[in-house]
């Protein structure tokens, strides 16, 4: 994929350039950043600009304030945790167009960096409107866009803006594109093994319909294992599934089976009454469940047959934890399985979003994984082999 880079910039210094980020944080009850995880992705692009005399005008999302200004969504702490990470000042402002960010901006020298406010303050924003776009295109002279985690998404700050200016990619988002587009192409190293965790099977179909033919083995946890399991005649009990995608599932392992692809199902789950720090768990073959049980992670022997399956991969795609690993009596599943994939030798993409998060809390070496991706709906639709509005935006 050949897309425009910082390096095809002629000129960066004395430049006003836009550069869209992915600074969607979690904050402390107090607002402070509590993972600066992504903020420290984006570092490499803005001290690069800092360096050759641009001058960074950064716009960001945070949470989602549906199109109105939310006083606890504002993106104070966050440009005041930048400022620490960089050693270096950073303006902020605090609207995103109007006479006070005019001026800020044309106060601004060489090296300069000013954070607007929370770009989805306005409803103009995810709707890409015209007007707005062109008017938040006349602040700057360059648009860089490294927010791959919202490169799915068509806004004026993603996408839009590179009809009125000329638009590059980040270091991040270059970094992104280099990692997963090989998975794309038919050079992938096999065998290969997909891992699906979390919750929903809409956000999944696309990545399997674009694996079929390609992937060796499925292996399915979370709760989107429940929807499985139901779909394959077994009683989840009051475990977490999706009643109406029952259908849907069955088709999946219908199309697997017909391809002669291993789409694995849990053989054992950790069920609980209760979802608790304190919670008693059981590890039970799925036949076992019934009740009023919750299945909320993978058993020991699914978890040693899953770890079996993948000292034998020469490429690994994770997207989804395997059980509800924010809780420590249902996390061993996903710990287990990520200690072992961080130490195999093999090619192992995390497709961010809640499998980072979980690597990240459960304190995995994330040194041990060839990538880690910023995006996890991003990740997904690149994945499954859609155009995304902010990448196509950079092609050249």
């Amino acid at each position: 994929m050949k897309i425009r880079t910082i390096e095809d910039i002629p000129e960066i210094k004395g430049k006003k350039i836009l550069l869209r980020v992915d600074f969607n944080v979690p904050l402390e009850e107090n607002g402070e950043v509590r993972d600066d995880t992504r903020i420290k992705e984006s570092l490499p692009t803005i001290k690069k600009l800092m360096e050759e005399g641009g001058r960074t005008i950064i716009m960001s999302h945070l949470g989602r304030p549906k199109g109105k200004v939310d006083e606890s969504l504002r993106l104070t702490k966050v440009a005041e945790h930048l400022e620490k990470l960089l050693k270096t000042p950073v303006k902020k402002s605090p609207e995103i167009l109007g006479e006070e960010t005019e001026k800020i901006i044309a106060e601004m020298e060489d090296g300069d960096i000013v954070m607007l406010e929370n770009i989805r303050f306005t409803p103009e924003e995810e709707e890409c409107e015209p007007e707005f776009t062109k008017k938040l295109a006349e602040l700057g002279e360059i648009f860089i866009n490294d927010a791959f985690g919202a490169a799915h998404r068509k806004h004026a700050s993603t996408a839009g803006l590179a009809e009125h200016l000329p638009a590059h990619a980040g270091l991040l988002m270059e970094k992104e594109i280099k990692a997963l587009s090989p998975l794309l192409s038919d050079e992938i190293e096999k065998p290969l093994t997909v891992i699906f965790g979390g919750a929903k099977i809409d956000t999944k179909i696309g990545i399997i319909k674009n694996f079929l033919g390609k992937a060796d083995y499925f292996l399915v946890g979370g709760a989107l294992a429940n929807t499985f399991l139901a779909a394959a005649g077994y009683n989840v009990g009051e475990s977490l599934y999706e009643k109406d995608k029952i259908e849907t599932a069955r088709n999946i392992m219908l199309d697997c089976e017909k391809r002669k692809e291993h789409f694995i199902l849990p053989h054992d789950v950790i069920c609980a009454e209760e979802i608790s720090e304190e919670a008693q768990t059981l590890d039970v073959p799925v036949e076992d469940v019934m009740g009023d049980m919750k299945i909320l992670d993978i058993g020991k022997w699914t978890t040693e047959k899953y770890c079996d399956i993948l000292e034998k991969s020469k490429t690994v795609i994770w997207n989804g934890p395997l059980g509800l690993s924010e809780h420590t009596p249902f996390q061993k599943g996903t710990k287990t399985v990520a200690e072992f994939l961080a130490k195999h030798d093999c090619v192992s993409i995390i497709g961010g979003g809640d499998t980072a998060d979980a690597i990240k809390s459960l304190g995995i070496d994330e040194n041990g994984f060839t990538h880690i991706s910023t995006g996890g709906g991003a990740c997904i639709e690149f994945l499954s082999g859609d155009k995304l509005p902010g990448i196509e935006a950079l092609k050249k």
